[in-house]
């Protein structure tokens, strides 16, 4: 008989470690599944009271500063009334809560209604042996798991081990469930910064189709297209043509005037850059520079000046070299101050950023006055620059476009000492 009552007694311990280790294996199982939160409490919650012998349980999250329902299991309605109309809450001290947050260690009684402060599944469900676990993240309280009992019947050690176990999951799953959101919030940030990088980048790529460099990189820096609206701005304009090219593109081959056009283009647009010019077309062997706009900058009349005598240095050595091949090539250079109308102009899917106004049409009228190698300026250009470079006076001008006669200037150098922009 005593044989029987023992294999009887191991039977059983073995049954309850078989389930212990199947409610183990499947609470695992869900954390591993990245399954709602909701739902890994009710299963680690159901275990616990199942496996405890208990009649009904309560779990909590805890952020720091409140407690939050999290699951109940075989609760009655009048204590789910309760937590619902509850909401979130801190516990009273002596409670069962109360005492698990001060001590975070685990809170039994054999009888709650026997305690000073009596809580309220004792008051409303009649709950009298129960224990409280607290659910820990490196020391720190992340939530906490009640089972409790309707009769005087202390759980016991092993009881307790075996919720503490599911109170570590339960712990397990909240930083997973964390660690996953931050997951997920740095995987949408990457996609979003990724995203608005990929639409930077087309959009600089439109940009930069139809606007000179330092349109489109100022309008990419400022973050809008503000630049490209039509605005007034006081500009210098310098314009800036081949002299006999038309009549070595009609006799030349095709590949030897590309490649004029590409050594021309490449001094000029060269220089644009170093002195801060804004290439507003090409037209052929005519280039159209313009400065202070959309980027200011000081001495802008000094600039394009400056620039106008590094063409003919630069131009200086390749019609040289182009006189040499045969081909009879000049260049002539026209610079002009003052009001123009900028911004953009076309259609969609072909826009270029334009200078309207008279200083515009100056700047070209000059250039086609200008016999081979000048630079011819205008008064208000002079102004601006006669302390810097030396230069001889040329008759008026009556130009196209124009009412009243100009006059103009041809640059021969700069002066001694002079100041650079």
């Amino acid at each position: 008989m005593a044989l029987e009552v023992h294999l009887a007694s191991v039977q059983r311990e073995l049954a309850g470690a078989r389930d212990q280790q199947e409610a183990t294996s499947e609470i695992l199982r869900i954390i591993g599944t990245r399954a709602n939160l909701s739902d890994v409490f009710s299963v680690i919650l159901q275990k616990a009271t199942h496996l405890c012998e208990a009649k009904f349980g309560l779990m909590y999250t805890y952020d720091g500063a409140v407690f939050h329902n999290a699951a109940m299991h075989g609760a009655p309605d009048a204590l789910i009334a309760h937590h619902s109309k509850r909401g979130s809450f801190l516990p009273a001290p002596g409670t069962p809560l109360g005492r698990l947050l001060v001590t975070l260690s685990v809170i039994k009684s054999a009888d709650d209604s026997k305690e000073e402060t009596p809580s309220a599944p004792t008051r409303l469900a009649g709950a009298r042996s129960h224990i409280a676990v607290p659910m820990l993240k490196d020391g720190a309280l992340v939530g906490a798991i009640v089972i409790y009992r309707t009769e005087v019947n202390p759980f016991s050690d092993s009881q307790i081990s075996l919720v503490e176990s599911f109170a570590a999951q339960a712990a397990l799953a909240i930083e997973n469930a964390r660690l996953l959101k931050n997951l997920n919030n740095l995987n949408e940030q990457l996609e979003n910064r990724v995203a608005e990088q990929v639409a930077e980048i087309e959009r600089m790529g439109r940009l930069r189709r139809f606007l000179p460099p330092q349109v489109a990189d100022l309008i990419v820096s400022s973050g809008n297209e503000r630049q490209l609206e039509s605005h007034r701005r006081d500009i210098t304009a310098l314009f800036c043509d081949l002299r006999g090219f038309t009549g070595f593109s009609e006799s030349a081959d095709p590949e030897d005037v590309m490649a004029l056009l590409r050594e021309y283009h490449a001094a000029v647009g060269g220089l644009t850059i170093e002195y801060g010019g804004t290439l507003e077309r090409y037209a052929g062997d005519g280039v159209m520079v313009i400065f202070n706009d959309p980027v200011p900058v000081t001495d802008p009349a000094l600039r394009a000046v400056q620039m106008a005598l590094g063409i003919r240095e630069a131009l200086g050595a390749l019609t040289d070299k182009w006189r040499r091949l045969g081909h009879d090539i000049g260049f002539g250079v026209g610079i002009a101050h003052g009001f123009a109308t900028l911004g953009t102009i076309g259609f969609e899917g072909r826009f270029d950023y334009a200078a309207i106004g008279t200083v515009s049409n100056l700047a070209s009228r000059l250039c086609d006055e200008a016999k081979t190698g000048q630079i011819l300026i205008s008064a208000r250009v002079l102004m601006a620059v006669e302390s810097a470079v030396e230069v001889e006076p040329i008759a008026e001008f009556t130009l196209k476009g124009i009412r009243r006669p100009v006059a103009a200037y041809n640059v021969i150098g700069k002066r001694s000492g002079a100041r650079e922009p």
